[in-house]
């Protein structure tokens, strides 16, 4: 009764006349962004966080909740319409999406999508209700021992997830924590990595390395493709909804594949790219038309949607729980509370209830009204793909470099910007992964100091990190989280040699 209590009152903020027009026009942004092949959700938040700084904590929350969703709506559009998936997560709606357009029923694939998105939303919204208070309460047992640990764990978990290549993974996040010693040492005074330039003195800025990895980042790689003519997306449309036959064949992939991506994404590093290839292979392994899968099939369209959605969701829990970021975008969401004074963390609850409770009960909003928005205006909202990109990255680049300038106004961090888009792009090229990097960057510093403050209570005795039941748990899971993708990869090197 005491969620249902609290849940209420977070419905008491999210539909407030003001938050509700948040909701609204973050989530038509992110509709938009989502859409545009190339930026995706992390970028978009990151672009326009700056604009948020002068909103209260709970308003800059539910407005960048929106984006989110809404990036993760909107990122099957292109996919469906030019076969070019917004972002990761929309990649598998690629597979029988544009298949479908294909075969002339773009108005199905687009109304299932956001049918699919809704429910999987919803049902995510439900799962993070229940579960949000109780991992909370859990964590407020957590010393700087555990949280180092915790720390670890999320660190490695998102390497071991790192597609293909440990090795590039591990790289990406040590990266990251160089990142994060820039600047003065908390506890000693010194300086660590400034070459004498003053500005450096205060470190590099999380949401510097945000906006330059992502925004300048994608905006670099696609300087080479600027003059080839793109494919162009059908903006005109019969009614936008699906037949009987097709929710039949669609109600239980959707079903089963938003708790499942709920799990998946609320593991640190996973995210929705992963949850949705996973269900959309579960669906395939368990559909009785295997055959029709990449051909059209509305079921392998309608799970990936479902995944995706849920994941987003998913991925707030540590983030609002355990103050560690499940994504990229919850990590740029983690910075804006900490920009704003606010430290997620099991204590948000206790001490910030109407912020907690008003960004989940705005979770359930923003799917109603997004798939209020992207149904019958569909139609409408496809025509942005028809933006020429050499206008669009120009605007991608003014809005970083403002926002930029925004976090501390110091030139400097323009050449840190510029840096670091190029440093991306050439991450991209080697393959080597970006979110490991990110959340190294973000976590670092409060993960030394937890170290530093475990070590020196227990009188520099190393055993203190095994001491306590959630210390030992934890420990388990950073194991496992290096051990089994590396048995897998060996396993699958056997097996290429013997085949």
């Amino acid at each position: 009764m005491d969620i249902l209590s609290s849940l209420m009152d977070g419905f008491g903020v999210a539909l407030q006349p003001y938050y509700l027009f948040l909701i609204l026009v973050g989530g038509i942004l992110g509709t938009v962004i989502g859409m545009l092949p190339g930026l995706g959700p992390a970028t978009g938040v990151a672009i326009l966080l700056p604009m948020t700084f002068s909103m209260g904590p709970t308003a800059s929350l539910i407005t960048m909740m929106g984006v989110y969703i809404g990036a993760m709506f909107g990122g099957s559009r292109s996919s469906i319409l030019i076969n070019t998936p917004g972002d990761g997560a929309a990649l598998a709606a690629t597979f029988d999406g544009y298949p479908m357009a294909m075969k002339g029923r773009a108005e199905s694939a687009l109304a299932i999508s956001a049918i699919a998105s809704l429910i999987g939303g919803t049902i995510a919204a439900v799962l993070m209700t229940l579960m949000a208070e109780p991992v909370a309460g859990l964590a407020i047992k957590f010393g700087p021992t555990e949280y180092f640990l915790l720390m670890v764990a999320a660190l490695s978990m998102t390497v071991s997830m790192s597609k293909g290549n440990m090795l590039k993974g591990f790289l990406s996040m040590c990266i990251g924590l160089a990142i994060s010693t820039v600047g003065i040492d908390g506890q000693s005074g010194l300086q660590r990595f400034t070459f004498g330039v003053l500005e450096l003195q205060t470190g590099i800025d999380f949401l510097v390395v945000i906006i330059g990895i992502y925004a300048l980042g994608e905006v670099f790689k696609s300087f080479s493709t600027l003059g080839e003519g793109g494919k162009k997306a059908q903006t005109k449309f019969k009614k936008i909804w699906i037949s009987k036959d097709d929710w039949k064949r669609s109600k239980w992939p959707i079903l089963r594949s938003a708790p499942v991506g709920f799990i998946i994404g609320a593991l640190p590093g996973a995210g929705g790219t992963m949850a949705s290839l996973m269900c959309y292979n579960n669906e395939k392994q368990l559909s009785k038309n295997k055959e029709e899968f990449g051909h059209g099939a509305i079921e392998g369209l309608a799970a990936p949607e479902s995944a995706n959605n849920a994941a987003s969701i998913g991925a707030m829990i540590p983030m609002l729980s355990l103050g560690v970021p499940g994504s990229g975008t919850t990590a740029v969401m983690m910075g804006a509370l900490l920009m704003l004074g606010i430290q997620p963390g099991p204590l948000l609850f206790a001490q910030h209830p109407d912020t907690a409770w008003g960004l989940i009960a705005s979770m359930f909003v923003a799917n109603v009204i997004l798939a209020i928005v992207n149904l019958p205006l569909a139609g409408v909202l496809v025509r942005l793909l028809a933006i020429p990109p050499k206008i669009l990255y120009p605007i991608v680049l003014s809005l970083a470099f403002v926002g930029c300038f925004a976090i501390s106004a110091s030139v400097v961090d323009f050449y840190i910007l510029i840096i670091l888009g190029i440093a991306g792009v050439l991450m991209s090229r080697v393959d080597i992964p970006t979110s490991p990097m990110i959340l190294a960057a973000i976590v670092g510093s409060q993960m030394e100091q937890s170290f530093r403050q475990g070590y020196r209570i227990s009188n520099q005795d190393l055993s203190v990190f095994m001491d306590s039941g959630i210390a030992k748990g934890l420990l388990v899971v950073i194991v496992l989280s290096i051990v089994i993708p590396l048995i897998n990869a060996i396993r699958s090197k056997m097996n290429s040699k013997s085949a």
